[in-house]
């Protein structure tokens, strides 16, 4: 009986430095010092927008005068990209650019339609290609030449995209990049 109770004081002697850095062995301690838990992007991450922008109301045309690049990122920390604002579900930059000369196809939809599904439950992974061409799954796409800047830090081979239909633009699709939050223009080029 005495063996055993000094083996327990040995092991509850033992055990003090543990207790006093929160019992975990790790030096961090339990109480206010611990590090707040990485913030949830309000961009991509993952995010998948419930639906596409709604169309855009019709204005008139603007003069065919020289516009400054619009500014995409509203708040600190958002892509200088068209992208979905998780907390508000906004498709920022789609409004003001309705009028674009760059989306305006001379034959909308001449390579045919994309006739897989669409929205946040059809999730597509990328096989493969870049911005003049890429695909998935037999099924290829362009994405709007005034669009190329967007896509630079888009992975062709891996990441996953979802597409919607753009009702403003004739011909296009918005692909929308899940893991970045930015979306493109893009146009079907068949299978």
């Amino acid at each position: 009986m005495k063996t055993l109770l000094r083996v327990l004081a040995v092991v509850s002697l033992a055990s003090m430095p543990l207790l006093a850095q929160g019992g975990r062995g790790d030096g961090r301690s339990r109480g206010g010092n611990r590090p707040p838990p990485p913030q949830q992007p309000n961009v991509g991450g993952g995010y998948i927008p419930q639906h596409a922008p709604a169309r855009t109301p019709a204005r008139r045309p603007e003069p065919t005068r020289e516009m400054p690049p619009f500014n995409y990122e509203h708040e600190r920390g958002h892509p200088n990209a068209p992208h979905v604002d998780i907390r508000s579900n906004v498709w920022v930059g789609h409004d003001v650019r309705r009028n674009e000369g760059g989306l305006r196809l001379e034959r909308p939809w001449q390579y045919g339609h994309f006739e897989w599904r669409f929205g946040p439950s059809h999730v597509y992974r990328l096989n493969g290609g870049d911005s003049r061409r890429f695909g998935f799954g037999g099924m290829f796409f362009r994405v709007a030449n005034v669009d190329f800047g967007y896509v630079n830090d888009w992975r062709w081979d891996n990441d996953d995209l979802v597409f919607y239909d753009d009702f403003d633009h004739p011909g296009y699709y918005l692909a929308y990049n899940v893991r970045t939050g930015t979306y493109v223009h893009v146009e079907y080029l068949g299978h």
